[in-house]
């Protein structure tokens, strides 16, 4: 993906402006922490999750897989013929779940 540079969205005077109009103390009684407290602000954010661009944020909140906690399949390599393999594969996504639906029928029929 590619980078794209935007433009801050305020100056670092109006930054500024913002910081002295600010008010010294805050009360919010909604806040799962004591704003004013410096050590709590500190532990409340400690595992925030930071980005400097929207790719990097959606990378870090891309869901992963994790491992099965028991693995139900087992990952193995079986020679097919061409054409076997081709008609499961042009059904589309899914087509390993239906060889091992096929391989149960198969199975179940013995």
């Amino acid at each position: 993906m590619a980078s794209v540079d935007h433009k801050p969205v305020f100056s670092p005077a109006q930054i500024a402006a913002a910081l002295v109009a600010a008010p010294h103390r805050v009360d919010d009684p909604e806040c799962p922490y004591d704003p004013n407290t410096p050590d709590a602000v500190a532990i409340h954010w400690a595992n925030a999750m930071t980005s400097q661009s929207l790719p990097e944020l959606q990378e870090k909140l891309a869901r992963r897989r994790g491992a099965q906690k028991q693995p139900t399949k087992i990952p193995t390599t079986i020679r097919v013929d061409a054409d076997i393999l081709a008609a499961f594969k042009a059904t589309g996504k899914g087509w390993q779940t239906r060889v091992n639906h096929v391989l149960r029928e198969w199975l179940n029929a013995q």
